[in-house]
């Protein structure tokens, strides 16, 4: 016999891990477990938390064990072909909500889009925006496909290399959550990255090329006053200003996260009004 409290304690694992896993497992909420602390799973459902048990203890994430990350106060699909959508994330999609708050139907891209994490929260807290969403990886999108229907957003996914896909398409806002971690950072080694794809996470010898490539490149797919929002490396805050005001933006700002860390970067792309 294998109850839900033993196997919970013999886990291996913290305690809070096991139980979402056992949930998961059972497709019961959290709080049947305690309930139910005693009840005997059956052989086959024993075997399945075993089994992911397992997984866990060699490192694999949860967001991946359970297909499921919440962002954004949104359940969103997950699996190993995107990036696990993260909290630090989240300010991505509060600064670009705010550069837009006093637009009627403004056209914003999430480049790079993984998950649809940004585009997809973006498009649920402004059902009136036009939303697009580009990456390069078309297991990616179908990711992504499957969280804006899940939602009942409204986005359009193109697959490309950054804006080769978007010809002269121009946005009110642009925003990014590009690869930013240096080759060789010993971070790779760590937490979920091992499972994670090295495409979304490595950023070249530096882990400025996606950076640079995008604050240059923006500039042709901006509107007169769009905003540039950018996430990159706790450490990248100072050289990433450095890039957006080189690259003509105004108002140049970097903001940090809840942990208090630099995270995000923005910028105003002043272009000059063609009038008649």
């Amino acid at each position: 016999m294998a109850s839900i409290g033993s196997l919970i304690a013999a886990s291996r694992l913290p305690a809070s891990e096991a139980r979402l896993l056992v949930a998961f497992a059972l497709g019961v909420g959290r709080a049947h477990l305690a309930a139910h602390a005693e009840d005997d799973v059956g052989a086959r459902a024993a075997q399945a938390i075993e089994a992911l048990f397992a997984r866990r203890r060699a490192g694999e994430p949860i967001a991946y064990l359970t297909g499921e990350r919440e962002f954004f106060g949104l359940s969103l699909r997950v699996t190993p072909a995107v990036l696990i959508p993260r909290p630090e994330t989240e300010l991505v999609v509060e600064q670009s909500l705010e550069a837009i708050a006093r637009l009627a139907s403004p056209r914003v891209l999430d480049l790079g889009t993984g998950s649809g994490a940004i585009a997809v929260a973006i498009a649920h807290a402004r059902p009136d925006a036009e939303v697009w969403g580009s990456d390069t990886s078309a297991a990616a999108l179908d990711v992504a496909r499957e969280n804006a229907a899940r939602h009942g957003v409204r986005v359009r996914f193109v697959h490309g290399v950054w804006f080769d896909a978007l010809g002269g398409e121009r946005f009110d806002l642009i925003a990014a959550n590009p690869p930013y971690v240096a080759h060789g950072d010993p971070h790779l080694r760590e937490g979920d990255l091992p499972f994670e794809p090295e495409v979304a996470q490595l950023g070249g010898p530096d882990g400025l090329d996606s950076l640079r490539h995008i604050a240059t490149a923006a500039r042709g797919h901006l509107r007169p006053d769009g905003w540039l929002v950018l996430e990159h490396g706790h450490d990248q805050g100072e050289r990433c200003r450095e890039l957006l005001a080189k690259n003509g933006y105004s108002e140049v700002e970097d903001l940090r996260d809840l942990a208090g860390l630099p995270r995000v970067c923005r910028g105003k792309f002043d272009a000059p009004r063609i009038s008649g």
